[in-house]
């Protein structure tokens, strides 16, 4: 048999193979959309799993004896549901705006925007919505200053989307103050004065445990190629080891102090549980300080949960400062 090729016979029958599919310029990130994974992909996008952090809105109620006062929950739970909406718009319109560098991120690129199972356009549209219609609603149902502090929440977040994360310092001050915001809500919300010495712990105390959080990425990234904050470089692990022992030590000054101060006036109790609260928060703070300094500190609530012993500190403050305020 020759190498020559065959003639084809005029008349004979061409069998023709189907044309390939072209490539997924996308790659394999690249989801379908389909009507039930649409609404999936949104619930994704907003993060339930970071909704646990919107309990600090009974923060202020707590402190001041008011968390079960009348009509309290019904407007603490209408608070928590407007939070949480508003951290989720800014959820989806931040994956919105970096769709395109998650795509390129070995794990980012799996979130539903960047992995086309919500578009971008979709994305836009329900941050959007969720934005104007939380401080709408906040107005309607609450008060002025509540609809006021969400409007300034998501303001400040979206501006931490655009610029604000990529300026030092600044960084870390705009997420505590996010924190601190959700600590406020709650009191703003029934109109309960926030105290000086609330709002001073409140606020070092978040600074602490986003420092620390800070320092352990930092931590685990030395002598790696990357990190997965850009500005992340840029801090020393010298520093971020001072911002979060200032921000501890500040905290836990301002608490005794507003003990001290508080715990003076005239009470019935058994025991001066307010002034022996200070311990069990002393001792919390010592012990998330361990994770902190063996650069292991990462989501505050994954560090409460998976130690016991801190759970149990934290168990004891709440019972101690239950008995504080029902003056027991």
């Amino acid at each position: 048999m020759t190498g020559r090729p065959r003639q084809r016979r005029p008349g004979a029958a061409v069998l023709e193979l189907p044309p390939e599919a072209p490539a997924d310029p996308a790659g394999p990130a690249t989801a379908r959309v389909t009507p039930l994974g649409l609404p999936a992909g949104l619930l994704r996008t907003a993060r339930p799993r970071q909704w646990v952090k919107n309990v600090l809105v009974v923060a202020a109620p707590a402190a001041a004896g008011e968390l079960f006062a009348r009509h309290a929950l019904t407007r603490l739970a209408l608070v928590f549901a407007l939070f949480t909406a508003a951290a989720s718009a800014v959820y989806l319109i931040n994956d919105a705006r970096d769709a395109d560098a998650d795509r390129a991120h070995p794990v980012k690129r799996h979130r539903p925007v960047a992995a086309g199972q919500v578009p971008v356009p979709v994305a836009y549209a329900a941050g959007g919505a969720l934005a104007a219609l939380v401080p709408a609603t906040a107005a309607a149902l609450c008060n002025a200053a509540t609809a006021v502090l969400l409007t300034a929440y998501i303001a400040m977040q979206l501006a931490y989307c655009v610029s604000l994360k990529h300026v030092l310092v600044v960084d870390l001050v705009v997420v505590s103050t996010g924190f601190l915001m959700r600590a406020m809500v709650g009191g703003l919300a029934l109109g309960i004065p926030l105290s000086r010495w609330f709002l001073i712990t409140t606020g070092f105390g978040a600074l602490f445990m986003v420092a620390a959080k800070r320092y352990s990425e930092a931590v685990q990234m030395a002598g790696k190629g990357g990190a997965t904050r850009s500005l992340l470089t840029e801090y020393t692990t010298g520093y971020l080891r001072f911002v979060w022992q200032l921000a501890a030590g500040v905290a836990v000054l301002a608490y005794c102090l507003w003990a001290l101060e508080e715990g003076g006036a005239a009470h019935t109790g058994l025991l001066p549980w307010r002034q022996l609260s200070m311990v069990a928060f002393i001792l919390a703070v010592l012990r998330y300080a361990v994770f902190a300094d063996r650069g292991i500190a990462g989501e505050p609530e994954d560090v409460v949960l998976r130690d016991r012993a801190l759970m149990v500190i934290g168990l004891l403050w709440l019972a101690m400062y239950g008995f504080a305020v029902a003056d027991w």
